[in-house]
């Protein structure tokens, strides 16, 4: 039997008036023009004029759906469910106040879905790139048990936690990496184009050069004739890595294990999977999930695999009947402190608060890890600017130095 095939659907470009009068205009997606007058006629407006929205030659630049904008929307829905405002009215205001125009069509579409009876976390099942499984199973949790404003809250905190955590880790990455490859670009320039001005001196001598000089002579040439090789290398390198991390498991898992071995990184890593570990789990076991299908939430939200096989074992031995802080302390990568703040939780019967100390306390730690981060390298990436600059410099400069000796 043939799919079928999802219809194409065109943004169509409106006029009409209201039931009391008011004239009005936007814009909407559709199959025709009489379906799009049928959809405005549904919502109590009367068109006057339909046109399909021209096409720029190169095509309409599309606003991307980043997490930090569902994280935005998540909070919008919880403020207005708490202050008693209806859910199809929250979402439709939503999708009419974004600046993102991706943003207003998705949040629109679901209102309708909403509109046409389909319960809310089915609508965003249906959107698997901007809501995962985890999000939609709250959700659904929230509508079952008819508390979904405080469901909406609780994952609205989780996403602005994580996307917050996410923007700490990409900090303590980017500083080091900017400032070296800042560092790789001016020393091949001060090779290429400097030191063969220098050289030009040096040829009228008539003296042998130092040792070191003929070292970074010998390298400003070889970078002169290979530079081009060099850079294709680099690139191609990056392209293959990155293909190959997206094909090979393997490779994803050793570079998971590699990058937490990392000096200072690795530390702010690590910090960052507990965190991460500990807000899943407090969001999803507070919010009624069973503790077996929340492990597997956090197992997936992990963002590492060093991680996440060790929630999967944890899982394992908590589905079998041992306890999870028996369970945490047999994988050996959680510490000690983590370990028994979950043991108090689960004898005390407050796993879920506890979880959220937990989360709160290493999110803490890797926001001072990662300030501590930036104080340390800047000195240390001044040192090693120093030594290559500074060392390019003495090198040129050696022979101009003993040039009396010469003479």
């Amino acid at each position: 039997m043939a799919s079928k095939k999802t219809p194409q659907l065109d943004v169509f470009q409106w006029t009409g008036v209201s039931a009391r009068g008011k004239k009005l205009s936007g814009e909407l997606s559709g199959e025709s023009v009489a379906l799009v007058k049928a959809q405005l006629r549904k919502q109590g407006i009367t068109p006057s004029k339909v046109k399909r929205k021209p096409k720029s030659l190169f095509g309409a630049r599309v606003q991307k759906i980043t997490p930090k904008d569902i994280a935005i929307v998540t909070r919008q829905i919880a403020t207005m469910l708490m202050a008693g405002v209806p859910l199809i009215q929250s979402i439709e205001m939503i999708a009419s106040g974004a600046n993102n125009k991706s943003v207003s069509k998705l949040m629109a579409n679901i209102a309708d879905e909403v509109k046409a009876g389909i319960p809310l976390s089915d609508a965003l099942r249906k959107h698997p790139r901007y809501f995962d499984d985890l999000y939609c199973d709250l959700v659904a949790s929230g509508e079952q048990s008819g508390a979904l404003d405080k469901i909406f809250d609780r994952v609205a905190i989780y996403k602005e936690k994580s996307e917050a955590l996410k923007s700490k880790i990409k900090k303590a990455m980017f500083y080091p990496v900017a400032v070296l490859v800042v560092a790789m670009i001016v020393t091949s320039i001060l090779l290429i184009f400097v030191v063969p001005q220098f050289q030009d001196i040096f040829n009228g001598f008539g003296a042998e050069l130092p040792a070191f000089t003929l070292m970074v002579i010998g390298i400003s040439e070889f970078m002169q004739e290979y530079w081009w090789m060099i850079l294709i290398a680099l690139v191609a390198f990056g392209y293959i890595y990155k293909e190959a991390l997206l094909k090979s498991k393997k490779l994803r898992d050793a570079n998971d294990r590699a990058i937490l071995k990392l000096p200072v990184v690795g530390m702010i890593l690590n910090k960052a999977a507990v965190a991460r570990y500990a807000r899943t789990l407090s969001t999803t076991f507070a919010a009624g999930v069973p503790l077996v299908d929340a492990l597997d939430s956090a197992a997936g939200a992990s963002g590492n695999a060093v991680y996440r096989y060790a929630i999967l074992d944890i899982k394992a031995e908590v589905s079998s009947g041992n306890q999870m802080n028996w369970a945490m302390r047999n994988s050996k990568i959680f510490p000690d402190m983590v370990v028994q703040m979950v043991a108090i939780g689960e004898e005390s019967g407050s796993l879920d608060s506890m979880l959220a100390k937990v989360a709160t306390i290493y999110e803490q730690e890797v926001d001072d890890a990662v300030d501590g981060l930036s104080s340390l390298l800047e000195p240390l990436i001044m040192a090693v600017l120093g030594v290559l600059v500074g060392g390019l410099i003495i090198a040129m400069y050696l022979p101009i130095f003993q040039l009396g000796a010469v003479v």
